[in-house]
C-alpha cells in the first residue's frame, strides 16, 4: 500500500520526527549560548566588524568586504561576491559571542584563500543543492497528495544531493571553528578563562545545528526510500 505524506509509522517518526527535534534542540542551544555570551563583553573590547577586519589584514586578505546584515543569526561569509556578512548584533557589538562567530565566518574566508579542499567541493555542488531544493516542493505535492510516478525516485536523489551536501558541510563548518579559536588567543582578541570558555561554548553549539541538518537531509532520504519500498 501506498501511504501519501505525513504517514509511515516509525519509519515517519524516526526519519522525519527524531531529526525535526534535533535541529529544534541545537537552534535553542545556539539561540540560547549567543545569547548568553552576547551580553558578556571581550576584555580586547572590539566589535565583530573590528574582529573580522583584524583577523582578515593577519591573514593578509585584502579582498574580502566585511559588510553588515540585518538577519539575526545571518552571519555568513559569501565566497562568490567576497563578503563577509555579519548580523548587526555581531557586526557591532564587543562581545565574546560576537568575536567568536566573527572569527569563525573569517575562517571561511581563509579556507577560501587557501583553497581548502572541502570548502571547494561545497561551492561546486551548492548549484545542484539550490535547483533540488527548488523542486523539492512540487515533488512532495505531485508525488505524494498526486501520486504522480516517478517523482519519488526524483524526490530521493534531491535528497541524496542535501544530505551529501550538509554532508561537505560539516568538515567546512568544524574547521572554520578550529580555526577560530586558535586565531582569537593567538592575536589576543580573547583572554584565556571565561572569554575562551564563551567562545568555545558558542562554536560548539553551532556545530549542532550543521550535525542537525545533516541528520534532516539524511532522515528525509531514507524515508523516502522506504515510502517508495511500501509503494513498491
Amino acid at each position: 500500500m501506498f501511504y501519501p505524506i505525513g504517514f509511515g509509522g516509525h519509519h515517519f517518526f524516526l526519519y522525519l520526527i527524531v531529526p525535526a527535534i534535533l535541529g529544534i534542540w541545537a537552534q535553542i542551544r545556539v539561540t540560547g549560548a549567543f545569547n548568553r555570551w552576547g551580553k558578556v563583553r571581550a576584555s580586547s573590547n572590539i566589535t565583530g566588524a573590528e574582529c573580522a577586519r583584524e583577523i582578515l589584514q593577519a591573514a593578509q586578505i585584502h579582498d574580502v568586504d566585511v559588510v553588515e546584515t540585518n538577519d539575526f543569526l545571518g552571519d555568513h561569509y559569501d565566497p562568490a561576491n567576497k563578503k563577509l556578512c555579519l548580523s548587526s548584533n555581531v557586526y557591532n557589538t564587543p562581545s565574546v559571542a560576537a568575536l567568536g562567530i566573527a572569527a569563525h565566518e573569517t575562517g571561511h574566508a581563509i579556507q577560501h584563500a587557501k583553497a581548502y579542499a572541502p570548502l571547494k567541493a561545497r561551492m561546486a555542488i551548492v548549484p545542484v543543492t539550490m535547483v533540488a531544493s527548488q523542486m523539492l516542493p512540487f515533488i512532495i505535492i505531485g508525488g505524494f497528495w498526486f501520486r504522480i510516478a516517478g517523482l519519488i525516485t526524483l524526490g530521493i536523489y534531491c535528497y541524496l544531493i542535501l544530505a551529501i551536501f550538509q554532508l561537505i558541510t560539516l568538515p567546512v563548518e568544524f574547521d572554520a571553528s578550529r580555526r577560530a579559536k586558535i586565531i582569537l588567543q593567538q592575536m589576543h582578541i580573547v583572554q584565556p578563562g571565561e572569554e575562551v570558555a564563551g567562545v568555545n561554548n558558542v562554536l560548539n553549539a553551532a556545530a549542532l545545528t550543521y550535525v542537525a541538518a545533516f541528520i534532516a537531509a539524511l532522515g528525509n532520504l531514507l524515508w523516502l526510500m522506504s515510502m517508495r519500498d511500501r509503494r513498491d
